[in-house]
């Protein structure tokens, strides 16, 4: 390998992974359309010297075809993530283009060797549980009814006893929102695609990644994001529920890793792997870090409303890419300074929350839960 396309390489994780892949020698074309809010209006993308962006969206046969041209690798990084209400937009961009990618390098007998699709930890759902006398459930997703009641955890269908939620293997998927649901169908494509081509296929399911880089303009997702604009202006972190979500975050260092493995190692040539941080932290224990981190005096804000689609808990079992030598290596607390330390140097920095927020309430994305 060593000519690598990076969609969406303008952005978070993408810019990383093109650093790094830079640094070990490798070539490095981005395609990225630099699309609000990730990026502003304007302004120049932050690449390093050696990458050769093309502005472009992978919706477009005509910028994908140029772009795929005289390389030897993809990876797909590129995908529209939030929660409003847009649905066919996660479609559009998160599967069809993944569809388009193969249809591509087939049509057009390209020599890639090798892709890496960046999946998700959302295809989980609610993952698995463990009820004392049933053993390991898949639950649906919370109702609205059982929102509204405050009742925040989920019981065994079957008992109705109290479960206690497990890591997820990759194994069973049960996605419950449409980003996930549509990054499902973008794996399953990769995947089945990939085989019946011979286009060795690496599907890549992150778990919540974190790390200095990230946009603190995309109010709508991220609670790292979300927190640290909010406590360095001496605002209440917000939370929702009860703030006793359980989640599994993971460092971007362990990420560009996987991605680096995902690339160049010669034992992969298909399969899918959870990318995780190896523990949970409830979504109040992150808040906490952050405040400690903004040196604020500032404490949580549980006002009582859910964000509809949400899961309680998830985590991911790691264990099938630690076997091929990969581990996680920061803890959250330093991943939280890290972030924190980053957001306070930037110029322009602003606490775009409650402009979100409302505009979610109005789209039925927030809802309020009587006292």
């Amino acid at each position: 390998m060593d000519h690598v396309l990076v969609t969406g390489g303008a952005g978070f994780i993408g810019s990383h992974t093109t650093r790094r892949l830079l640094a070990l020698g490798l070539k490095v074309r981005v395609l990225d359309a630099l699309r609000p809010p990730v990026h502003e209006p304007g302004a120049a993308p932050d690449l390093p010297a050696g990458a050769e962006l093309r502005v472009g969206s992978v919706e477009d046969p005509v910028a994908m075809a140029s772009a795929l041209r005289g390389v030897d690798a993809v990876l797909h990084v590129a995908a529209y993530q939030d929660y409003l209400t847009d649905f066919s937009t996660f479609y559009r961009v998160n599967a069809v283009s993944t569809a388009l990618l193969y249809e591509l390098i087939v049509r057009e007998r390209l020599p890639v060797r090798r892709v890496v699709f960046a999946a998700t930890q959302a295809e989980y759902g609610e993952g698995p549980y463990r009820c004392a006398e049933h053993g390991v459930v898949y639950p649906d997703q919370r109702s609205s009814r059982q929102l509204v009641a405050r009742q925040w955890d989920l019981v065994c269908p079957t008992c109705g006893r109290a479960m206690e939620p497990v890591p997820a293997r990759e194994e069973v998927v049960r996605p419950q929102s449409t980003y996930a649901m549509s990054k499902r169908a973008a794996e399953e494509l990769a995947l089945v695609l990939g085989a019946r081509h011979d286009i060795p296929t690496i599907a890549l399911r992150y778990s919540i990644v974190q790390g200095p880089g990230q946009s603190f303009r995309n109010a709508y997702s991220g609670a790292l994001r979300a927190f640290t604009v909010q406590a360095l202006h001496a605002h209440r972190p917000l939370l929702y529920e009860d703030g006793l979500q359980q989640r599994d975050y993971v460092w971007i260092g362990d990420v560009v890793a996987a991605n680096v493995l995902g690339l160049t190692s010669p034992d992969l040539e298909f399969g899918t792997f959870n990318v995780g941080g190896d523990r949970t932290v409830t979504v109040r224990q992150l808040a906490d870090m952050v405040i400690e981190a903004a040196e604020t005096d500032v404490t949580p804000d549980l006002p009582g409303i859910y964000r509809v689609g949400d899961t309680r808990h998830i985590s991911s079992d790691v264990s099938r890419l630690r076997a091929l030598g990969w581990s996680p290596t920061m803890d959250q607390r330093s991943i939280v300074r890290a972030y924190v330390d980053w957001a306070r140097a930037q110029p322009g920095l602003s606490d775009t929350y409650e402009a979100a927020r409302r505009h979610m309430e109005a789209l039925g994305v927030l809802k309020a839960v009587p006292a």
